[in-house]
């Protein structure tokens, strides 16, 4: 008799970077596009041959007569929403954010962004979010992206930013790129009073030892650091800052300037991200403060489990408990 081993549900390749025991929300993204465009005939999506994969596909499934699969052309998706948008129409155009960044940036920013146009980008696995490797980790798309004139950047942390801010991206006059948490997404920020507000920052817990500033992701990681540290007797605030670009400084320099311990923390490398964008606003206003960033490292990455991965490089609570405990001495 022969026996088989079990087939194995999810490749550790591909493992969630949610913890167990979170409380998470199925496809947010796809659902509240599908909420948007039931109030706004306009709304229309589109997918570079990965509907499926930045569940797109449940926008494709409600209305079909709407959605555009353009195949594996990302220059081909961001021209023909280009078109709609002049049209009237208010596209939804998803990709991988490595595709979108690096494949399709000349055409995102003459087609889309240099006329100012409503074409919202919409890219998976950002930053860490896949243990395939620097094919597929955009590490460095906010850094891409950022010089970008016009153009609005999301890393929202949960599916509550994510459902609140599509129909506010849907309603934004020029372009956007938001950076995808897809599947099943953690849910974090209902037990925090906090909406989502584009352009804006929030202060999700005060504290008087350490003050956190992070982005996307790192925001869970950030309240779980916060309650692992309040167990060092270290009291520690976390302000979201959801929106890159454009950025709220006045929220942001408003925690940072005091004496506390200032630390960013977010899913991207540490070059052009949300740390320099909060180290230059802390010098143009004179602040004279010091900001430790948390932050992926300036290189390539590896390929492996995210669990692993996050740990190595330093993205996981544990590594933030005890990077703020050395910095703090």
């Amino acid at each position: 008799m022969t026996t088989t081993a079990p087939k194995l549900k999810t490749s550790a390749m591909i493992a969630s970077f949610v913890d167990p025991g979170q409380r998470t929300t199925a496809a947010p993204f796809g659902h509240a596009l599908v909420a948007a465009a039931r109030e706004d005939d306009k709304i229309v999506g589109l997918s570079a041959d990965l509907a499926k994969y930045t569940d797109m596909h449940i926008f494709a499934e409600a209305f079909p007569e709407r959605f555009f699969q353009m195949g594996m052309a990302e220059q081909l998706l961001f021209g023909a929403a280009a078109g709609m948008a002049e049209t009237g129409l208010v596209p939804f155009a998803s990709t991988y954010s490595v595709f979108a960044a690096r494949r399709a940036y000349d055409f995102l920013c003459l087609d889309i962004a240099e006329p100012n146009l409503n074409v919202n980008i919409v890219g998976g696995l950002p930053g860490l979010t896949t243990g395939y490797g620097p094919s597929h980790q955009a590490t460095e798309d906010m850094a891409i992206f950022r010089g970008m004139p016009g153009l609005t950047i999301v890393d929202p942390c949960d599916s509550v930013d994510i459902e609140q801010a599509v129909p506010q991206l849907a309603a934004s006059p020029g372009p956007t790129y938001l950076r995808l948490l897809r599947g099943k997404v953690a849910t974090v920020l209902d037990e925090y009073d906090y909406r989502f507000e584009l352009g804006k920052a929030a202060v999700l817990r005060g504290g008087a030892d350490v003050v956190f500033v992070s982005s996307g992701l790192m925001t869970m990681r950030a309240l779980q650091a916060a309650d692992a540290l309040a167990a060092h007797k270290v009291d520690v605030a976390v302000v979201h800052s959801p929106t890159i670009k454009p950025f709220d400084t006045a929220t942001v320099l408003a925690e940072i300037d005091t004496p506390r311990l200032a630390v960013t923390l977010e899913n991207h490398t540490e070059i052009g991200g949300l740390f320099e964008t909060v180290a230059a606003a802390v010098v143009r206003a004179g602040l004279g403060r010091r900001v430790v960033p948390i932050a992926l490292p300036d290189e390539f990455l590896d390929a492996g489990a995210l669990p692993t991965l996050h740990d190595r490089y330093g993205l996981s609570t544990e590594r933030i408990v005890a990077r703020v405990l050395t910095e703090l001495g």
